[in-house]
């Protein structure tokens, strides 16, 4: 969309100036550098990937789960990009399966290696079977692709984390938060940075892109009064990312800093700034029947029903926040990127625990949530998880 920057209330683009000023600087290492990306074919992966690509590196692949998420990057980088000098092709892979792991030993070769790939929902906790998977994605499959990476003689790994990592009240956000803590630990044999970052405005998935879906089908918009997120444009996360790979030090996290320009907003603002830019008078409902009623018959007089409610499922933080109070920041090197110094060390008997507590649950052929969240409150201390028994899939 091109008013993305309206809808989420911003004139400017947030790393325009850091990226001018290191421009030189990033074209001569990626033109002179190999690249895997994967989950390249998912929002921040397709935004990472074109980054990558309009500055001609000598190799570029890329990797996803989605066959057709794939084609579609084809096509966009042809139509908009065009070709470059060098290698660059996409495998429609899991990252967890055998043909993967040909895959990198039959080439892999790279010098950067930037892991886009994840479960990204709260939504994804409500059973222990889509939350074990979110381990495996999240965690153990970040955790093999590093290892990958140092037997190839990579020279950096990127790995994208979350807002949700800092101070995480859901499975999703604690995930990643474990997952840091791997990187931490792995980054003894690898220089390793990720970076944590807003919602990704209109990304594949997400409320925004849904709101796109439910004009499409003459639905009501639904929307939560009370949650205020931070938001980024696809492009923003795609510089956001590369700049952490190329710029940053090992054991960095980078992260938007915060101005008059990144500012919290609720979702029902946006809901009702994009039915307006449609040229639509947004009317709210009491109930869910109510709206789906009016959906028959409002969109004929430029009207759309609208359900604004308080949340009430589990996972829902109020707010986000980029870094807490007992990690140290450099707020002076970049404009408006800021970045967390972590030192080395990390503690093995954690990681060590998380790894056998998970291969004893898988062994047993049967897991509860119950024993998933114990896990978790192990690992991450005053872990905020509050379980209220109502999930996102039993609303509208």
């Amino acid at each position: 969309m091109d008013n993305i920057l309206s809808l989420i209330g911003r004139k400017n683009e947030l790393f325009g100036e850091d990226i001018k000023a290191h421009e030189e600087i990033l074209l001569q290492k990626i033109i002179n550098s190999s690249f895997l990306v994967l989950g390249g074919a998912g929002s921040i992966g397709q935004a990472v990937t074109k980054e990558i690509f309009k500055r001609n590196p000598k190799k570029l692949h890329v990797v996803d789960i989605s066959e057709n998420n794939l084609v579609e990057l084809v096509r966009d980088i042809r139509s908009s990009l065009g070709y470059i000098d060098g290698d660059f092709s996409t495998y429609a892979l899991d990252i967890g399966s055998d043909e993967y792991d040909a895959f990198i030993a039959s080439d892999g070769k790279y010098d950067y290696v930037l892991n886009l790939s994840a479960l990204k929902h709260v939504r994804s906790e409500k059973d222990p079977f889509t939350l074990m998977r979110m381990i495996n994605v999240n965690i153990f499959n970040t955790d093999k692709t590093i290892r990958q990476a140092i037997e190839g003689g990579a020279k950096k790994y990127f790995c994208v984390s979350t807002d949700k990592a800092a101070n995480p009240v859901n499975m999703m956000g604690a995930s990643k938060r474990i997952m840091e803590l791997f990187l931490m630990y792995r980054s003894e044999n690898i220089s390793i940075s990720t970076a944590r970052f807003a919602n990704v405005a209109f990304s594949d998935g997400s409320l925004l892109h849904g709101f796109e879906k439910r004009i499409s089908k003459k639905q009501p918009l639904v929307a939560p009064t009370d949650i205020k997120r931070y938001f980024v444009t696809p492009k923003e996360s795609g510089e956001l990312c590369l700049m952490s790979c190329i710029f940053g030090e090992n054991r960095d996290i980078f992260f938007p800093k915060l101005s008059e320009e990144l500012h919290l907003i609720t979702f029902s603002e946006i809901a009702e700034k994009y039915l307006i830019s449609r040229g639509l008078s947004p009317i709210l409902c009491e109930s869910e029947e109510e709206a789906r009623n009016l959906a028959k018959s409002l969109p004929n007089n430029n009207q759309w029903p609208c359900l604004f409610v308080s949340s009430d499922t589990t996972g829902e933080k109020d707010f986000e926040e980029f870094f807490t109070k007992n990690e140290t920041l450099d707020m002076n090197r970049f404009i408006n990127l800021g970045v967390i110094k972590n030192k080395a060390g990390h503690d093995v008997e954690k990681i060590r625990l998380f790894e056998k507590s998970i291969a004893e649950m898988k062994s047993k052929g049967g897991w509860s949530k119950e024993q998933i969240v114990s896990l978790f409150h192990q690992m991450i201390p005053g872990f905020g998880h509050l379980e209220k028994g109502k999930y996102l899939d039993s609303k509208m």
